[in-house]
């Protein structure tokens, strides 16, 4: 039962992968809130308008990517219009702003975020494999794409000043990590995983933390325990594993050597990251071999179903995330349906095509099974809590029955506690 189970997580890992300092110095100006409201939003992959047009080279994009252009657009205009609305203290965006690091979109989405900005909520950004240092940035008008100007390192801080970068208590040497004060007890650390200095010909998707950066970032830890400081981290890679053997199987998802660094975090105090990259709404909880617990929040894609974003209160060493979504928008009531019967699309055609590339003798009607159970599992996760309903237990028992062995149901435990959607977490000190 496990080899054919680890067989599976294989392809399903296979296909989503194709988808594409100074001294601390305290401030007495940001009063401590009984209860802090975050907003996180993740890879948003904005592509400005003004790099599209309709022809084939953008219809090529779309259907390569399985995205909407104008739906993306139309989803991140409504996520923003209810986090208007819902007047969150500080949000947290966690990498991939661009679609592929063009500098007409970071302008463009810079000027979106401003009327949140202006109604008084705090906004940081850490980048994504997307965003810096992009050498094959590109619009897609008519028949062609052609090379568009990207962005430097230097280029993002100065773009992103006001949001983050000019009110960091303490900036990192090596990258583009820093510090910011949310109020007088709680701390964002946002730290930079991307390999962006080494991009050649194109992104790496890959990410890790410097070792100075570690350093970095364990110093600041340990001086915010010493002042009693609660410390909330974010940055773009999943910092833990968020299904089985993705180590083994989809290692660009997770910072490398992870159970390392995730264990001098946790050991240090850190109690909460904010991730994204995976495109997939996932919690997930890891203990320290001395048994310290860190949990990663990893939020989907708003240019993916399920459109989802996270709002969140933190009050004293408890934090309540609540998941929403972007079910429909101007001209689309039925969003929900066509983005996941699209991403159902690409996700089928991307299974095939492993099956087939696979080179293992499998008999048709099991290829068939398998290719089904492939995009079921896939749909699922991404959308958080992972249920086993009655149309995937009846498929998983029939890809069962034809490897000749019996379903077991907890040998596809997909997702790692706790609840991926609606929880609440204490993140106070052990």
């Amino acid at each position: 039962m496990r080899n054919w189970c680890i067989f599976l997580l294989l392809l399903l890992y296979s296909i989503s992968c194709d988808f594409y300092a100074a001294s601390i110095i305290l401030s007495d100006q940001v009063d401590p809130s009984p209860t802090k409201k975050i907003a996180v939003i993740s890879d948003v992959h904005y592509l400005s308008p003004q790099l599209i047009e309709k022809g084939v080279a953008l219809t090529y994009f779309e259907n390569a990517t399985g995205r909407n252009t104008k739906e993306n657009h139309a989803v991140l205009q409504e996520v923003l219009l209810n986090l208007e609305h819902d007047a969150p203290h500080v949000l947290l965006i966690t990498g991939d702003l661009t679609n592929h690091g063009e500098r007409q979109s970071h302008l463009d989405f810079i000027k979106l975020l401003k009327p949140i900005q202006d109604a008084g909520t705090q906004i940081f950004v850490i980048p994504g494999n997307h965003d810096v240092h992009i050498p094959d940035a590109k619009a897609y008008k008519g028949e062609s794409q052609y090379p568009v100007e990207g962005i430097s390192s230097h280029d993002f801080i100065q773009l992103y000043r006001d949001h983050g970068y000019n009110n960091t208590l303490n900036r990192d040497n090596s990258s583009l990590s820093y510090l910011a004060e949310l109020d007088a007890k709680l701390w964002l650390l946002a730290i930079d995983s991307n390999r962006h200095q080494e991009y050649n010909a194109s992104s790496i998707s890959a990410g890790r933390i410097l070792p100075e950066t570690l350093e970095w970032a364990l110093q600041i830890l340990r001086e915010a325990n010493e002042k009693g400081i609660t410390v909330v981290g974010m940055m773009h890679h999943g910092l833990v594993e968020h299904m089985p053997f993705q180590e083994s199987f989809f290692p660009n998802y997770i910072v490398e050597d992870w159970r390392k660094v995730a264990s001098r975090l946790a050991d240090a105090g850190l109690r909460i990251i904010f991730t994204g990259h995976f495109h997939a709404n996932d919690i997930t909880l890891f203990t320290s071999p001395a048994g310290n617990m860190i949990y990663d929040v990893e939020t989907a894609s708003m240019v993916q179903y399920p459109f989802a974003y996270r709002l969140m209160e933190l009050e004293g060493d408890k934090i309540s995330i609540d998941t929403r979504y972007v079910t429909s928008i101007p001209g689309n009531n039925n969003l929900e349906d066509t983005a996941r019967k699209r991403l159902e699309m690409v996700t089928s055609r991307m299974a095939k095509n492993k099956l087939n590339a696979s080179g293992l003798p499998i008999p048709e009607m099991m290829k068939n099974n398998l290719h089904e159970l492939i995009v079921e599992l896939y749909l699922v996760h991404v959308r958080g809590d992972e249920v086993l309903n009655e149309n995937l237990q009846e498929m998983i028992k029939h890809f069962a029955e034809m490897m000749g062995v019996e379903a077991e149901s907890e040998s596809f435990a997909f997702d790692f506690p706790p609840e991926d959607n609606k929880v609440i977490l204490s993140i106070g000190k052990e």
